[in-house]
């Protein structure tokens, strides 16, 4: 009797979860799911938090910085840099306003003591195509 007891409370057990499992399965889907969302919306988020430091950041030293294009082949040079600045017959800090930096910045790119960034290379190249007629509108503006 108590095999048959036992192989009664298995199967009712057995069924309880398979029926517990049907009702909880679209939840567990819709949960992931939203999980997944969410975890989107952060990074979006995230995103647009560094963009507005750096457009804040980019108003603090001087302005708006250049519209970026796609940085291509450009290679940065630190004396390229310098003799370009030199060209245009800007001081340090009116070239880093230009770019949307600091003007220590600008040392340090000169001096070859750091790298510009990715999104830093491609105000450099923007710079560089701009004639110096263009670069004193702007800086004026």
């Amino acid at each position: 009797m108590t095999s048959l007891s036992k192989a009664l409370k298995d199967e009712a057990t057995r069924i309880a979860r398979r029926e517990l499992q049907a009702e909880t399965g679209s939840a567990k889907k819709l949960s992931a799911e939203y999980r997944h969302e969410i975890a989107e919306l952060k990074r979006r988020l995230a995103a647009l938090e560094r963009e507005v430091r750096v457009t804040k950041k980019a108003a603090k030293h001087g302005g708006p910085p250049l519209a970026l294009g796609p940085v291509g082949n450009y290679r940065f040079s630190p004396s390229a840099v310098k003799a370009h600045r030199k060209k245009l017959g800007l001081s340090a800090a009116e070239y880093a306003s230009l770019l949307g930096v600091h003007a220590m910045t600008i040392y340090n790119w000169e001096h070859g003591r750091s790298k510009p960034r990715r999104s830093q290379l491609g105000a450099l190249a923007a710079v560089r195509k701009l004639s110096k007629k263009e670069v004193l509108k702007r800086l004026e503006g």
